[in-house]
């Protein structure tokens, strides 16, 4: 059977969000677990540990799968609790191939 176009099938809107978290959340394996779930829907890009004690986040990929992992971010792994996040969109690069962990800041 051969594949066809369809109207129904649309093109998934690829962006990118650069993020901080605030709140006790390192130290906590935040980055890990981060990168474990960005990986797990698929997405690129990286994350790292700030001198402040944020964590800063760039993600790429699908809007509806960013906006997952965004809302994950919101609990984050067990030990860790979320005051903030700031979001800020951009436009998709595809620079990045998978998804890091930083160490530097």
């Amino acid at each position: 059977m051969r594949a066809t176009w369809s109207p129904a099938i649309k093109m998934k809107k690829i962006v990118q969000a650069h993020l901080f978290v605030s709140g006790t959340v390192q130290g906590v394996f935040f980055r890990s677990y981060t990168q474990e779930v960005a990986r797990g829907l698929d997405l690129t890009g990286w994350v790292r540990n700030l001198r402040d004690g944020r964590v800063e986040i760039m993600v790429e990929g699908p809007e509806d799968k960013v906006k997952k992992l965004i809302e994950w971010c919101y609990t984050g792994p067990p030990s860790a609790s979320v005051v903030d996040i700031e979001t800020i969109w951009l436009t998709a690069t595809g620079r990045f191939t998978d998804f890091d962990i930083k160490y530097e800041s």
